[in-house]
């Protein structure tokens, strides 16, 4: 190596990882971030894209989300994308230079859940940005190679990093047995909402119905490819008559309804609302608890069934954008740099909701 080399290595080695530290209520903070060395099957990863998801934006506002409860200073974000730059001495299946997104949960591979498939519900899941495990928005990771997804020339990095919300849609599609013979509600147009709308559509689902609080999110899915839109109140009181105006905007009975808020009163209508027979699958979490109407739906067979995350879902998500049967890109409205300023910009930006659908760092 010539002298020059060796000075660039040298400065290449000093250069210090910087990431977004969550360190109380609304504070956040970019400081530096220790690497784990690299192991042998382990990947460097150069973030390049990583957006914001409801999950951080719940740590942000009150430091916990459901169950999960930040403790300690925590590095934020999961939703990301970059670039390979370096590998481990055992991977062969990528290499320096390679464009990639990445699944953010590493299970232990060895309790009966990961070896039953259901790596999703392992119990020692550690996942970027779920405490005490810190994220990705940082200008480097060390990830496992395997859990690293070579992107396809066509599908940018902000598409790779949308990847992992998608997958959230794709995961409840699969469990509620979306087809071409499927009418679907969804309960929510927020970010989860409407890229269930778009995984659903991609599954086949002929007939697609959303439903919110909010004029602008509805337009949004409008413009996305629902059928229809119904505006609802927060109300509980409003349900009978928001269920006449659901049930003419489907035309016909609903075989599943997605709650993808998580509130009493979302989850009592998808109940109400689904056919006898059908499915309503929980995919929100805006309540640790509810109090619903499962009675009435158990004595009409409706099944009820939870999702948590995803599994196995990368490849299919990869396909879905490099072939355009999913178009992530509409969704993407705002974007930022990667400074202190930009950083708190961004999750005051995603915590007033709004306009604002899936905020994207560009580091």
């Amino acid at each position: 190596m010539s002298l020059q080399g060796i000075g660039e290595a040298m400065e290449d080695e000093k250069e210090e990882n910087m990431a977004a530290w969550l360190l109380g209520i609304e504070t956040l903070k970019i400081q530096p971030f220790v690497l784990p060395p690299l192991g042998p099957h382990d990947v460097k990863v150069r973030i390049k894209a990583l957006g914001i998801c409801g999950s951080d934006v719940h740590h942000f506002k009150t430091m916990r989300c459901a169950n999960f409860i930040v403790k300690k200073p925590m590095v934020i974000g999961h939703e990301c994308a970059g670039v390979i730059e370096e590998v481990g001495s055992e991977v062969k299946s990528l290499k320096v230079g390679d464009r990639v997104a990445l699944e953010p949960g590493i299970s232990c591979r060895q309790c009966n859940l990961c070896k039953e498939g259901r790596y999703n519900l392992c119990p020692k899941m550690k996942f970027f940005g779920s405490p005490p495990t810190n994220g990705s928005l940082a200008n480097k990771v060390v990830h496992p190679a395997y859990l690293c997804f070579k992107l396809p020339d066509n599908v940018s990095l902000e598409e790779g990093a949308m990847c992992e919300p998608l997958s959230v849609g794709v995961h409840a599609c699969r469990r509620a047995n979306v087809s071409p013979d499927t009418n679907v509600l969804i309960m929510g147009a927020g970010p989860i909402g409407l890229i269930t709308l778009l995984a659903a559509r991609a599954f086949g689902a002929p007939r697609i119905v959303i439903v919110d609080v909010d004029d602008c999110r509805l337009s949004i899915a409008k413009t996305l490819g629902a059928d229809k839109t119904v505006k609802v109140s927060t109300s509980t009181e409003d349900i009978g008559k928001e269920m006449v105006q659901i049930q003419d905007a489907m035309g016909s009975g609903i075989d599943v309804s997605f709650d993808c808020v998580g509130l009493n009163k979302t989850m009592s209508t998808a109940l109400i609302a689904t056919r006898s027979g059908g499915k309503v699958c929980l995919i929100g979490l805006a309540q640790s608890e509810m109090t619903a109407p499962l009675t009435p739906a158990a004595a009409r067979e409706v099944d009820v069934i939870g999702i948590f995350r995803y599994r196995n879902t990368w490849p299919l998500c990869i396909e879905m954008l490099k072939t355009g049967k999913i178009d992530v890109k509409p969704l993407i409205t705002h974007r930022f740099g990667f400074s202190q300023k930009e950083v708190e910009e961004a999750f005051a930006t995603s915590a007033k909701g709004g306009n604002a659908i899936k905020i994207m760092f560009n580091l």
